[in-house]
């Protein structure tokens, strides 16, 4: 066997490979002798067809088949006697040679880029730093208490935090639009559900009441038929109910699923539970900006066969997800719109893999079943949940590759410059953008 590389733009590779005539004929004969033992012939009988009138009737099959085996068998030796890694499957042209010539062919396929691990010294992570104070555990209670709100209806004029339940139709140019007419509709006066100026035209109205609102749409409205409109909006106030918060006292604990300590305990598991979220919330953050920085360390060629294999794998889970949530997943996707997502998770993949090759980082069998508990905490019998995992090999796998990606999380931090940032609970769980538009209607 020959076998010659040619190297062409980027990571793509042409090899071409030449069998000799002899090994062609071996296997051509050997093949046709299996085929004369079995194959039916009128005139023949089983097993007795002659070896010269075979090759007559079945000379192209047997070609085919046979150059088809011989590639199979050749192209592995070939890349491990070229020392070629490839990417990819390899598309295969077949060479025109004489029957005294033997067989040849040339695969033309990409090969995996070689990664040159880079010094993490000028990486730079910000690490968060924040505990969870009184006031923001008292904040969590207060806002906890605030969802479990009921309503009491009042005969009154509305105000601020009130819930008024309203019939509105809307008129632009003095003609209803579609879409701005609803009865029976629930709202909190203050809560910015609706366009600027339409909560606030309420207060001080009571039951039995009709406002006039001379308002106007935002530019920047969702539905753009109506962005920057002048509105008209006839509303009808039908009931007033006031908010009423429940009472922190052991039957709030107990709705909480805390069955003994009371308002005591309600405390501490919030506290637990808010530190555990701050936790994870950290490991995100310093995680991304960890991932981000080894993509800009190091540049890397990628193959395009990788990138379009990772591409449809993300068109398939889209498609996944679109069902699970009730829409339809016979909707084309293509496959372009996934490509620069699919070139990151190849190239953070590779470079992944490496740093754990080269590193000898081996998955922390403790940090795994402490992840596996931690998914169990959140079921109601976490036991069954551990057990599930550890029965189940493809399911720990993918538990064992979020360690191991932790765990290289780890060791760059351990390279690279490390600054802390002092920060709030609630900024860092919940950062506002100051520029987002307010929510409306």
């Amino acid at each position: 066997m020959q076998v010659s590389v040619e190297s062409k733009e980027g990571l793509e590779r042409r090899m071409t490979v030449e069998l000799p005539a002899e090994k062609v004929n071996e296997a051509i004969n050997k093949r046709l002798k299996e085929i004369a033992r079995t194959v039916r012939l009128d005139g023949f009988r089983p097993g007795k067809v002659p070896v010269s009138v075979v090759r007559s009737r079945f000379s192209g099959q047997v070609q085919q088949e046979v150059f088809g085996d011989l590639v199979k068998s050749s192209y592995f030796e070939a890349l491990a006697h070229e020392k070629l890694l490839p990417a990819g499957e390899p598309h295969i042209e077949p060479l025109e040679k004489s029957d005294n010539d033997g067989m040849g062919y040339v695969a033309v396929f990409e090969v995996m880029p070689e990664i040159q691990l880079k010094d993490l010294d000028g990486l730079t992570i910000t690490k968060p730093v924040v505990e969870v104070t009184d006031e923001d555990l008292q904040a969590m209670i207060d806002k906890l208490r605030k969802q479990r709100t009921t309503w009491n209806e009042v005969d009154r004029e509305s105000s601020n935090e009130d819930q008024v339940t309203i019939d509105f139709k809307g008129y632009i140019d003095g003609e209803a639009f579609e879409g701005g007419a609803a009865e029976e509709v629930p709202l909190v006066l203050g809560s910015g559900a609706m366009i600027e100026g339409f909560e606030e035209g309420l207060l001080g109205a009571k039951a039995g009441d009709n406002r006039t609102l001379e308002l106007a749409f935002p530019e920047d409205y969702r539905v753009e038929k109506l962005a920057g409109k002048d509105a008209k909006f006839e509303v009808t106030l039908t009931k007033v109910a006031e908010p009423v918060i429940p009472e922190l006292d052991e039957e709030f604990a107990t709705a909480f699923g805390v069955a003994e300590g009371g308002v005591d305990a309600l405390y501490k598991e919030i506290r637990s539970n808010m530190e555990r979220e701050l936790e994870q919330k950290i490991q995100s953050l310093v995680k991304e900006q960890v991932m981000e920085g080894l993509l800009k360390t190091h540049e890397l060629e990628i193959p395009k066969a990788m990138i379009e294999q990772e591409a449809k794998t993300l068109v398939s889970q889209a498609k996944d997800n679109m069902a699970r949530n009730g829409q339809s997943s016979n909707m084309e996707l293509p496959v372009s719109l996934f490509e620069e997502q699919a070139k990151r998770r190849v190239s953070l993949g590779l470079i992944v893999s490496e740093l754990v090759r080269s590193n000898d980082i081996k998955v922390d069998p403790d940090r795994v079943r402490v992840k596996v508990e931690e998914f169990a905490q959140s079921y109601e019998d976490p036991q069954e949940v551990i057990n599930y995992y550890y029965n189940n090999q493809n399911q720990l796998a993918s538990v064992e590759n979020v360690v191991l990606e932790d765990q290289v999380v780890d060791w760059v931090m351990d390279h690279a410059k490390i600054e802390e940032s002092k920060s709030g609970f609630e900024q860092l769980m919940n950062p506002q953008d100051e520029n987002s538009p307010a929510a409306s209607s």
